[in-house]
């Protein structure tokens, strides 16, 4: 059960930080999966194992959008064709 929920909040947060973040993204449903899953396990479990907020807070899915956003833009800086 929590894989399935882990999958659903990565597509929401991906979804959020996708909205968010002026320009482009050319990606599908998969990699916007993808990004959130990454962006909520780096934000959101990182900051509460800093103890800066528990896991499941409003704070750690904010921090979750955040963090999908700077892997966002971090894929979109590797990803760029020259």
């Amino acid at each position: 059960m929590s894989i399935i929920v882990t999958l659903v909040v990565g597509f929401i947060v991906g979804l959020i930080a996708r909205a968010i973040m002026p320009g482009n993204q050319s990606m599908g449903l998969i990699m916007t999966t993808i990004l959130g899953i990454v962006g909520s396990l780096v934000a959101g479990y990182g900051g509460a194992a800093l103890g800066l907020y528990a896991a499941g807070t409003p704070a750690g899915w904010i921090a979750s959008v955040v963090g999908a956003i700077i892997v966002l833009w971090i894929y979109g800086m590797v990803s760029k064709k020259g």
